[in-house]
């Protein structure tokens, strides 16, 4: 089992930042390094969404049109690690979000691990 614990959720006003991290622990968590991870989103009334992933090596990522040149995903495999740093944060970010972790970057539809969410909440 891994246990994915996220923070650094919170109250925003629009055109700020924030960093969330997402922390793994349990023990399979020494195959941290194996995982590609993902950081989704759910805003109430809509199905949970990816927005960026990262590959096990960090070589390789993703984000969704929505959040593209304002999102920024990284690991440290060392720290058992995954960042996303948000900026220029817009009302319609606002979502619980949520960090998992998936075999293949290619297949990130594919969960086996899921953290518990953070809210945030970004003001106009």
């Amino acid at each position: 089992q891994v246990q994915l614990v996220e923070s650094g959720g919170g109250l925003v006003q629009a055109g700020g930042s924030l960093r969330l991290s997402c922390a793994a622990s349990g023990r399979a968590a020494r195959f941290f390094e194996n995982y590609a991870m993902g950081w989704f989103r759910q805003a109430p009334g809509k199905e949970r969404e990816l927005e960026a992933a990262i590959s096990w090596s960090g070589g390789s990522t993703y984000y969704a049109d929505s959040v593209k040149g304002r999102f920024t995903i990284s690991r440290d495999n060392a720290k058992r690690m995954v960042y996303l740093q948000m900026s220029s944060l817009k009302p319609e970010d606002t979502a619980v979000y949520y960090c998992a972790a998936t075999p293949n970057i290619a297949t990130m539809n594919v969960v086996d691990y899921w953290g518990q969410g953070t809210q945030v909440t970004v003001s106009s």
